[in-house]
C-alpha cells in the first residue's frame, strides 16, 4: 500500500455545480497541505431523475458515491450531509465534517420582496416537505408548490415569472456565489432548517486509515460535527427519512456552570410537522441543551419529546 503522501487522492463527487463547489473546498485544503488531488465525478440516480425526492427515496444522491468509494474507484467521497441516510454504511467512516456554511433557508422573491411582503396567493416553490409545511403554517396565505431542479433552474422560475418566489438552502447559494439573489434570509423561528443543512460529510473507507486521519486532521470541525450529530440523531430517532417534514438546528452556545464559570454547551431546537393536509399544518416544537460530548443523546431526547407531543404520526 502506497503511503498517502505519495499518491494522488481521488475525491468522488456528484457533477452538479453545487457539488463541485463543495468538493472544491476540500480539494483546495488538501492541495494547500501539499497533496496531489484528482476530482472524480460520479453520476447518481438522483441526478438522472426529475421525480420528487420523497418518491425516489433517501440516498439517491449518495449511494453511487458510496459504491465508488467501497469499490476503490475513489479514496474520498464528499456529500451534502443532509442527503446521507441516517443509518451508518458498513465499511465507511465519517472522516470529517468541515466548518458549516450558514444553515438557514433563503428566500429568492420577485421584486426584492421579503416573505411578509409577498401578497396572499403568491406562488412559492420549494422541494422540501419540511419547508412546505412550515411556510403553510405561517398563515400568510401563500400557495406553496413542490419543485425540483438545480439552483439555477429554481431561481429561473422566479426570473421567468413562473413563480413569485422560491426557498432554497442559503449554504448552496453561498457556495456557488449567488447570495446576491437572496431577498431574505429566513429566521429559524419561522422556518427551521433541515438536519445538517449547510454541512458537508467527508467519507473514507475504514480500511484506509491514512486517508481518514489526513482528512480528519485537515478539515474536521468539532463544533459542526457535534451540531450535525445532534440534529441527525433526532431525525433518526423519529424514524423519519431526510425528506420528512422535520427541522433541526443545533448550535454551540455559551452557558454558565454551577460555579458561574462560562462553558460551552450544545443547544438543539427541533420541529416536526403533522397533519400536513392543505393548509392545516400542526408544527410541534421542542428544544433542549446538553454537554457537547452528549450530542447524540441530546438528539434522541428531543425526538422523544416530539414523539410525546404527537410526532408519531410521521411514521404512519
Amino acid at each position: 500500500m502506497t503511503h498517502v503522501a505519495d499518491r494522488t487522492i481521488r475525491i468522488g463527487t456528484r457533477g452538479s455545480k453545487l457539488a463541485l463547489a463543495q468538493t472544491g473546498t476540500i480539494a483546495k485544503r488538501l492541495e494547500e497541505a501539499g497533496h496531489e488531488v484528482e476530482i472524480v465525478t460520479v453520476s447518481t440516480p438522483g441526478d438522472r431523475s426529475s421525480a420528487p425526492i420523497a418518491e425516489i427515496g433517501v440516498g439517491v444522491f449518495t449511494s453511487a458515491l458510496r459504491d465508488a468509494l467501497l469499490n476503490k474507484q475513489v479514496d474520498v467521497a464528499v456529500h451534502s450531509y443532509k442527503d446521507l441516510p441516517t443509518a451508518a454504511e458498513p465499511g465507511l467512516s465519517l472522516a470529517a465534517v468541515p466548518p458549516r456554511e450558514d444553515p438557514r433557508d433563503a428566500l429568492v422573491a420577485r421584486d426584492g420582496l421579503t416573505l411578509g411582503e409577498l401578497p396572499p396567493g403568491s406562488v412559492v416553490g420549494t422541494g422540501a416537505p419540511r419547508r412546505m409545511a412550515q411556510l403553510r403554517a405561517l398563515g400568510l396565505g401563500l400557495e406553496v408548490v413542490p419543485i425540483r431542479g438545480n439552483i439555477d433552474t429554481r431561481i429561473g422560475k422566479v426570473t421567468s415569472g413562473e413563480l413569485d418566489a422560491v426557498v432554497l438552502a442559503r449554504a448552496g447559494l453561498a457556495r456557488v456565489g449567488k447570495l446576491d439573489v437572496v431577498t431574505e434570509t429566513l429566521d429559524p423561528i419561522q422556518v427551521l432548517p433541515a438536519p445538517a443543512q449547510g454541512a458537508l460529510a467527508v467519507e473514507t473507507r475504514v480500511d484506509d486509515v491514512d486517508t481518514e486521519h489526513l482528512i480528519h486532521s485537515l478539515v474536521d470541525d468539532a463544533p459542526t460535527r457535534a451540531s450535525a450529530a445532534a440534529e441527525r440523531a433526532m431525525l433518526a430517532a423519529l424514524e423519519a427519512g431526510c425528506s420528512a417534514p422535520v427541522g433541526a438546528l443545533a448550535e454551540v452556545v455559551e452557558d454558565l456552570d454551577s460555579e458561574g464559570a462560562v462553558i460551552e454547551r450544545l443547544s438543539l431546537r427541533g420541529i416536526a410537522a403533522v397533519d400536513v393536509e392543505g393548509d392545516a399544518v400542526r408544527i410541534l416544537r421542542a428544544s433542549a441543551i446538553a454537554e457537547k460530548h452528549e450530542a447524540e443523546q441530546l438528539g434522541r431526547a428531543l425526538a422523544a419529546e416530539l414523539l410525546d407531543l404527537g410526532a408519531g404520526a410521521l411514521s404512519h
